[in-house]
């Protein structure tokens, strides 16, 4: 008989049922993928599948955020981190995983605890009593949302996310890209493809008269998340947008127009770079090319871009919707849902963005449900730390008005305004690790 019920088998609820079975809690983790059930942008039915880029982004634990996150959530022996170690391929400063193998990393470790029963069935409402824990994400089935909408007395937020393509290395133009990261920094990790003025011009045409993926009545109002946001889309806000963005060429010598003059060569006008995307380098994917066009679109314009010309995509850009809850106005200070406190919520489906968060937020939902299973009054981490700083946000800091996902960043944090701005984030990640530290000191106490 287990004690806790988590629904929903990615990021979060793993995370979270590891963390419960490691201090002993039995977990049933109840998964719809692999019973018949799946969802617009899963591709399969392992546990902790990831659906859009297979990046957990920087980490760099010294002046970066979620580099400072990956720090704590090390730990506090995340399960995410252990799997994105075995799993990791090349990304430069970035921690970038082969998205197959972090999966079974994930469901191997799980399904070796004796305390976890992991059980493919959809649950399409709420369970009424005993502990639970809800981490559906941002595609929870209609019929668990619907259920969450009648519990929490108002309609949940949405905003769309769109998934980047991937492109079979052996396709690529490598007399035309060349392997690189900007500055040079973390090695020659990037495929680096580029664009002259007139080229750049007539992709930006391209994607502002391709024909775009229809929207449903339902999703007309829904916002995007500025953090994935489709290419097309930031054309359309300029002209030169995207070579502040996904197509900054800034710090990317190009080899191949090298002169006596220069002989580390030139920057392009604009660049697409590519990244590794499996541990066998077969697969790489076009780093901020989210989209909404059409399949036929992506396949004639993609290849347009100077060495991707013969292009073989082993998955084109899509688009689906994404919910959340409004976490700050329907959730207390320990994730769990007003008026039904035995089940709390984990995961993007709270309203924070990116893997790394959504498995932090998983991790620290575990923790909660295990200091209450053993009576033991909840003491968050630090608003100080990015574990605390992220909390906080969900939980009550954000405006419940304007509320919106939102990764780790050092604007979550409590200001130091007395020190210099070029040394501020050195000092937030030594001030986060020393109260991270005082606050793991204080938990020995507490028996696992």
């Amino acid at each position: 008989m287990h004690q806790v019920h988590i629904i929903g088998g990615g990021l979060a609820g793993s995370e979270a049922a590891w963390q419960l079975a490691r201090r002993g809690v039995r977990v049933r983790l109840s998964e719809m993928r692999g019973a018949g059930d799946t969802t617009p942008a899963h591709q399969g039915d392992g546990l902790a599948e990831l659906v859009c880029s297979n990046s957990f982004r920087s980490d760099d634990d010294e002046k970066n955020a979620v580099g400072l996150l990956h720090h704590e959530m090390r730990r506090l022996d995340s399960l995410v981190m252990r799997a994105g170690e075995l799993a990791r391929v090349p990304a430069g400063s970035a921690m970038a995983v082969d998205r197959d193998v972090f999966s079974a990393a994930v469901e191997r470790e799980l399904a070796a605890l004796p305390t976890v029963e992991i059980v493919r069935e959809r649950v399409d409402t709420l369970p009424a009593t005993g502990p639970t824990i809800v981490a559906t994400g941002p595609l929870t089935a209609a019929s668990l949302a619907q259920d969450i909408g009648a519990a929490t007395g108002q309609d949940s937020l949405a905003f769309f996310d769109a998934i980047a393509p991937i492109v079979h290395r052996d396709s690529i133009d490598m007399s035309v890209a060349w392997m690189a990261a900007r500055w040079d920094k973390g090695g020659k990790d990037y495929i680096n493809c580029p664009l002259d003025k007139a080229q750049y011009e007539a992709f930006v045409d391209g994607l502002l008269e391709g024909e775009k993926v229809a929207f449903r009545d339902w999703e007309s109002d829904t916002p995007y998340f500025d953090g994935c946001m489709p290419i097309e889309v930031m054309a359309e806000r300029g002209r030169e947008t995207l070579r502040f963005g996904p197509m900054k060429p800034v710090g990317l010598d190009n080899p191949h127009t090298a002169t006596p003059e220069h002989p580390a060569g030139r920057w392009a006008h604009a660049v697409v770079q590519l990244r590794q995307d499996n541990k066998l380098g077969t697969l790489w994917n076009m780093v901020g090319f989210q989209t909404k066009l059409k399949h036929a679109e992506q396949v004639r314009l993609f290849r347009t871009i100077p060495g991707l010309e013969n292009a073989e995509f082993a998955r084109l850009g899509g688009l689906h919707r994404n919910t959340f809850l409004n976490s700050p106005l329907v959730l207390d200070r320990q994730l769990r849902l007003r008026g039904a406190e035995h089940i709390r919520f984990a995961g993007q489906i709270t309203g924070c963005e990116g893997y790394v968060e959504s498995a932090a937020i998983g991790l620290v939902t575990g923790l909660m449900t295990a200091a209450e299973l053993r009576g033991e009054a909840w003491q968050a981490p630090p608003r100080t730390t990015a574990l605390g700083a992220l909390l906080s946000h969900i939980t009550g800091d954000a405006e419940a008005e304007t509320y919106q996902p939102m990764n780790i960043n050092f604007g979550l944090f409590p200001p130091l305004p007395d020190v210099p701005k070029k040394a501020r984030k050195e000092a937030y990640t030594e001030r986060a690790k020393t109260d991270l530290g005082a606050w793991l000191s204080a938990r020995a106490a507490v028996p696992a």
